[in-house]
């Protein structure tokens, strides 16, 4: 029987690492359970796997590197922190790094397999649509190439940026809530990764500096309002 999911997990605590891999295997996943970070970035150049766990605290490489190796290879893996880490600032680096969520141990295991399963719905649904492009201003964005083509050339972005940007592009010239973008794009309505939203907020902004007439405009204690040229129907 073919796996749910390759799972590479990079857990330093072998205890805790083997308890983690013996559940997920029960759940019908391929783990491949690793001590420390330099050995889990070796196995993913090796290997291809659809999603990764890693702690943040390890030796040779923490989390933070793998998770900065991982995403220079690809932007679709997604990324899950397994983190005693509390501190606002650490879980911010994290999501600077490339993660697409954390999970604050202690931790269930049924809460683990439901994060899981909400990235992995995601990335078959990405790769099962058909290619989605839409026409900002002068701007042309390729959801499923990760490009936007402007009048300086063409920019590769992240999946995230992708996916935050789709979201907007279906909803312009219109106010979007917070709250409402986090749910949508990120699965939750969370403080830190609301401020990881807002680095990808200022990252799209430098995007569209080629052309003026779209503004990705910030509604102080509401939201977010994409303003582009509505494009005429033909």
């Amino acid at each position: 029987m073919e796996p749910k999911a390759k799972v590479l997990l990079a857990e330093d605590d072998a205890t805790l690492g083997y308890i983690i891999k013996d559940s997920l295997q029960e759940e019908g996943y391929h783990v491949v359970l690793c001590a420390d970070g330099q050995t889990a970035i070796d196995r993913f150049n090796k290997n291809e796997f659809d999603i990764c766990l890693l702690d943040i605290m390890m030796p040779h490489k923490d989390g933070l590197a793998v998770a900065k190796k991982i995403r220079q290879q690809t932007d679709v893996t997604p990324i899950l922190f397994l983190t005693a880490k509390a501190m606002e600032e650490d879980r911010i680096k994290g999501f600077q790094s490339g993660a697409d969520d954390y999970i604050t141990k202690p931790f269930s295991m049924p809460e683990l397999l439901l994060r899981m399963e909400v990235f992995l719905r995601r990335t078959k649904k990405m790769h099962s649509d058909n290619i989605q492009e839409f026409i900002l201003g002068s701007i042309r964005f390729s959801y499923t190439d990760l490009k936007l083509n402007s009048r300086e050339g063409i920019i590769s972005i992240t999946q995230k940026e992708a996916d935050l940007l789709r979201f907007l592009s279906q909803h312009p010239n219109k106010v979007l809530k917070r709250e409402e973008v986090l749910l949508n794009v990120w699965g939750k309505d969370d403080y830190f990764l609301g401020r990881s939203m807002d680095v990808f907020i200022t990252k799209l902004r430098k995007h569209f500096k080629s052309d003026k007439s779209i503004v990705l405009e910030t509604i102080h204690g509401v939201g977010f309002r994409f303003n582009i040229p509505l494009v005429p129907a033909e």
